[in-house]
């Protein structure tokens, strides 16, 4: 099932042109309802005939008005406490009605002004509706402490849409010092936000549920975003016949390795290694060890002597930046061979203008993955600029250099020159540790090596990449501590998890990937 997720601009075409068609509140009553229905799930079992108790918080707008609908229908179940931080002589009308509704309820209003004391109470449910997808400017003043001592609290916090404070389209908490409700649960309305999925919305959001609130599909746009998953990449993953040799799985060299660096490439060419690539070529700019005791079956070369072949090319882990690595980067571009840049060599690339445009000259597109430090430097802008909009970096990097991008980070996003951009949800903290980069860019090349296109390799490196991370943490390895090499082995084990599912498929004829593996 695809999760598409949709910008701001778009989620308001959506729910206006909805609103057109249905009678006046009637969005508003269903994100009550779904919102409602969640809180129940939520709450823990109590006491036989002892009702729950649920905090409420309602703030000036929509969201507001969401919340209050919400508490009013949990009013019949839970004993429920409600925080309005409005002017109810200026709430919108929709919402107006359902702070009547609110009133007429059981509900208890209750002091704002106490906020921070209440909410170091026992809630089991606290829910944040303070602020919709509408904000633009910092949480401040009174309401910046009742954030503060949420977030301090020990509740159950359930978000209506998207936590309060933060950015539905760039995952950024909104304004320069300011603050943003963590959320161990969202339910968000009409469509899913790509903010919640990358930067700092995988802190914030908790686990997402998203309410359609019953709106036509025909009034949705077509999708430019969504989340990366197995089935954008299943399809390419080939099952792997008994009559096949190592030239059947292509050739990898990995081109790096300037004195002090080897340990980058060969990273890079074990993850390849075991991401099934039938040959795998350490190549080293700087002096060049006669084997990898490690993984003995890589073949290490100097790059002087090394000609390319027909291998697909990972360029750039620990490749220095000598004129020497910039005339293999120039070579490495005009050759017709499939191409993964990472590390030094996207910063060669940024500091030369010829390059860049050779680059964008390919008829097949190259795989760079950036850090966003890396993205900064070849856009021209800092590195917290990229942050503050990853998915329009990510776009115009790609537009740019007429390449697929990876722009790594929490919520690492891939994106096609032409816009279309995917939001990878698998990973952790796991993976901020020197050699992860590298591990990757030796994933896309073994992928592309085995005939993969290049979007879907990229797709597949990046969730395999993140999923290994995942598997280790379950497994008691990480993420403080877990290492670079770590994750190689368990990238192998979810390929061949993937690869054997397939297999399974063609013979018992079913399509169903078993959500307790994926």
């Amino acid at each position: 099932m695809m999760t598409a997720l949709y910008s701001l601009a778009e989620i308001r075409a959506v729910e206006q042109a909805a609103q057109a068609t249905l009678p006046p509140g009637t969005l508003m009553r269903r994100a009550g309802a779904a919102a409602a229905d969640l809180a129940l799930r939520l709450l823990p079992a109590g006491m036989p005939g002892i009702p729950q108790r649920v905090l409420v918080l309602a703030g000036p707008g929509n969201n507001g008005g969401d919340a209050l609908d919400m508490a009013a229908r949990l009013a019949t179940a839970c004993e429920v406490g409600i925080l309005l931080f409005a002017d109810q002589e200026k709430l919108p009308s929709d919402a107006a009605q359902a702070l009547q509704r609110a009133r007429q309820s059981d509900a208890e209003f209750l002091d704002s002004r106490q906020a921070p004391a209440l909410l170091a109470q026992d809630w089991p449910l606290v829910v944040d509706g303070l602020f919709g997808i509408g904000l633009s400017r910092a949480i401040a003043g009174s309401l910046r402490d009742t954030v503060e001592a949420l977030n301090k609290s020990n509740s159950t916090v359930l978000a209506l849409d998207i936590p309060s404070g933060l950015d539905a389209d760039t995952g950024t908490v909104v304004g320069a010092d300011g603050v943003a409700v963590v959320a161990d649960h969202t339910v968000t309305f009409i469509g899913d936000k790509p903010g919640l999925h990358t930067c700092d919305g995988r802190d914030h959001a908790g686990a997402i549920i998203v309410a359609g609130l019953d709106i036509d599909a025909a009034l949705y746009p077509p999708c430019r975003a969504e989340l990366n998953r197995p089935q954008l990449f299943k399809p390419a993953l080939q099952v792997r016949r008994h009559n096949s040799h190592k030239g059947s799985y292509g050739d990898v060299a990995v081109i790096g390795g300037a004195t002090g660096m080897a340990g980058a490439p060969l990273l890079a060419a074990r993850a390849a290694a075991k991401s099934g690539a039938g040959r795998t070529y350490a190549v080293f700019v700087g002096e060049t060890p006669a084997l990898d005791h490690e993984q003995p079956e890589l073949m290490c070369r100097n790059a002087k002597s090394f000609e390319f072949g027909s291998s697909v090319l990972v360029v750039g882990p620990g490749l220095g930046q000598s004129e020497a690595t910039g005339k293999l980067l120039q070579a490495a571009i005009v050759s017709p061979l499939p191409l993964v840049l990472d590390a030094d060599a996207l910063n060669l690339l940024a500091a030369a203008p010829a390059l860049r445009k050779a680059l964008a000259q390919r008829q097949t597109p190259a795989i760079l993955t950036p850090h966003p430090l890396e993205a900064a430097r070849l856009l021209g802008i800092t590195s917290k600029a990229v942050q503050a909009d990853r998915m329009g970096a990510a776009r115009a990097l790609a537009q740019t250099l007429r390449a697929i991008v990876v722009l790594k980070g929490s919520g690492s996003i891939i994106a096609l020159p032409d816009g279309k951009a995917v939001i990878n949800p698998t990973g952790n903290p796991g993976l901020a540790t020197a050699g992860s980069g590298d591990v990757l860019a030796g994933i896309c090349g073994a992928l592309l090596a085995q005939r993969m296109p290049p979007w879907e390799a990229a797709l597949a490196a990046v969730w395999l990449h993140g999923g290994a991370a995942d598997l280790l943490v379950e497994e008691g390895v990480g993420p403080i501590g877990l290492t670079a090499g770590e994750l190689i082995v368990s990238v192998r084990t979810l390929i061949n998890k993937l690869i054997n599912h397939n297999a399974n498929r063609k013979h018992d004829g079913t399509n169903t990937l078993h959500s307790a593996s994926y």
